[in-house]
């Protein structure tokens, strides 16, 4: 929306309308709304601002004692007043963003049917399949620009976390409408139950999902082929975002369905172009061109593979060959570094493994030896195991690379391959650190450094602005190392080494509506979206960004106090 006020026709009334969360004003509901929607009585009798109701739930907040109890306090105001709610995040954005997502969303999932309060969303269960397109109309908005599904297979770095899973797209179109402008009634998370392997789960008596194993044949696709069809025939032009499937299954799905849908895989896409993005942002700092950079990715699943794949095109963009930019890269995974002679290696890995000759003669192609024999200078976390990058590692790295770059991307924080005040202490301050998730200032050398959180928080919420600005039918690879490039251009430290790699979120539509614009003229480049005149674009990208503030209510005539 722009910066004027929205105006909604409703026939809610009375209690009906409070109970109504995009609609609830709660106290701020003004004298004559009061008279015209049968609200006296109801309310206390004082009248207050918006800002009245963020000073008092700012208040009730900071009451909260822990980590989990923050979440379920903005959880439980998201599901009372999504306009409060989404005012008192951007209000505090670097304190609370960490509450709704990473990394208490973890413990969300981890809680999800021991904290359960209201519906929000679809639960899709496999026993139900046959009744899918039913389920899909019962959705609580009609106009639903972005979905994300997940199955809760592979939940950040805590796993199979069944129906808890729901955690995630409820946190992602958080994001969406926060930090990419897209209205909370065009959202809609989704939660595709196909049983759980969490034994500890299924013993749960309180536990919210099918109490089955996890369904593992040809009965998975084809409810993967329902559920795509189903949104397809319902929602065409609704932009499908895939979130935290299983290795077996998330490459899979994104190609096979990239090609019928408007969708893209956030663990592998998002976190790809978010560390594109991240490592050009370095190289911009330290001016030096990206095909000369020995580049050392450790973990080789989906998001490593896609992280190594976006950064080699980058090179070739760049004027590499194949073949010379694929000598740049080093994949280590838990059996050592990704070679020919491997056995397993999926189509990804194979294109990626070092010739056998590489590593002839090396005593073992663990990390440390990788490090000390190829002097990276780019260092990449990807594998959801803490503590990789250890004292030895780190030295050695900054030993052969005065300004090496660091980023343990797994996450939550205690997932990650180093923490960063380790990192900065071992590095002797010289490295350049982003980590996956928030991390507190570190002091070194009598100068307190800021770390930048290298999360796809910064892509894919402008994804959804720009797909829903220029109308794109695809997300394609190239739109998002558009968002990568863009997003480096934003990078505080290519003015200072020691500023963070990432900029700050306090005002999100200077980060969003620059990627967007990318991401849409990238569309535009490659005929997935229409061409417009410049002018046109921001425009439509600048009146699509929804800020939280209260709608003008018009009562519908008739309507009857007390109805829905």
């Amino acid at each position: 929306m722009s910066a004027a006020t929205e105006t909604i026709e409703t026939a809610l009334r009375g209690a009906a309308l409070l109970s109504t969360p995009l609609l609830n004003k709660g106290t701020a509901f003004s004298e004559a709304e009061r008279d015209a929607f049968g609200l006296h009585g109801l309310l206390p009798p004082q009248v207050l601002t918006l800002d009245d109701q963020l000073a008092r739930n700012g208040e009730a907040y900071r009451r909260c004692v822990t980590d989990l109890d923050r979440h379920v306090f903005l959880r439980d105001l998201q599901d009372r007043n999504e306009v409060l709610f989404y005012a008192l995040l951007r209000r505090h954005i670097g304190e609370m963003l960490p509450m709704v997502y990473a990394p208490t969303v973890a413990q969300g999932c981890q809680h999800f049917s021991h904290l359960y309060r209201k519906p929000r969303g679809l639960f899709l269960s496999f026993p139900l399949r046959h009744r899918l397109r039913e389920m899909l109309a019962n959705r609580p908005h009609r106009e639903v620009k972005v979905i994300v599904v997940t199955d809760g297979e592979r939940v950040l770095g805590i796993g199979d976390q069944g129906i808890g899973g729901m955690g995630i797209p409820i946190g992602k179109l958080t994001l969406y409408s926060l930090l990419g402008g897209i209205h909370p009634r065009h959202t809609l998370p989704v939660f595709l139950d196909v049983g759980t392997n969490n034994a500890e789960l299924r013993k749960d008596p309180l536990y919210l999902g099918w109490r089955a194993e996890r369904i593992a044949d040809e009965r998975y696709w084809q409810f993967i082929e329902e559920f795509v069809r189903a949104v397809g025939e319902a929602l065409p032009d609704v932009l499908l975002q895939w979130e935290d499937f299983a290795k077996p299954h998330a490459r899979p799905i994104l190609e096979r369905y990239a090609d019928r849908l408007c969708t893209f895989n956030d663990d592998i896409q998002g976190t790809a172009a978010m560390a594109l993005g991240t490592v050009l942002a370095a190289l911009r700092a330290l001016d030096q061109p990206l095909p000369a950079q020995n580049i050392v990715i450790v973990g080789a699943g989906g998001a490593g593979t896609g992280i190594a794949e976006y950064l080699l095109a980058a090179m070739r963009d760049a004027g590499a060959s194949e073949r010379e930019a694929l000598a740049r890269f080093y994949l280590v995974d838990a059996e050592g570094l990704l070679h020919e002679g491997m056995r397993g290696l999926t189509p990804v890995q194979r294109r990626f493994a070092q010739p056998a000759e590489t590593i002839a003669g090396w005593p073992r192609s663990d990390l440390a030896e990788v490090v000390r024999r190829v002097r990276p200078s780019i260092l990449i976390g990807a594998s959801g195991q803490p503590g990789l990058f250890t004292e030895e590692v780190v030295r050695t790295l900054s030993a052969a690379q005065r300004h090496p770059v660091i980023l343990p991307l797994s996450n939550p924080g205690d997932r990650a391959e180093a923490q960063a005040a380790d990192l900065v202490r071992w590095s002797e301050g010289r490295a350049l650190v982003a980590s996956g998730s928030p991390c507190a200032p570190v002091e070194y050398g009598g100068r307190r450094r800021s770390i930048g959180q290298a999360n796809n928080l910064y892509i894919f919420p402008a994804v959804g602005l720009a797909v829903a600005a220029s109308g794109a039918r695809r997300v394609s690879d190239g739109m998002l190392r558009a968002a990568a490039r863009a997003l480096a251009e934003l990078s505080p430290a290519t003015t200072d080494l020691t500023a963070p790699l990432l900029p700050p979120l306090d005002v999100p539509e200077r980060i969003s509506l620059p990627i967007a614009h990318a991401i849409a003229r990238q569309a535009q480049r490659e005929g997935l979206a229409a061409e417009c005149e410049e002018a046109v674009l921001r425009e439509r990208l600048e009146r699509g960004f929804w800020k939280p503030r209260y709608p003008r209510l018009k009562p519908i005539s008739g309507a009857q106090v007390g109805s829905a």
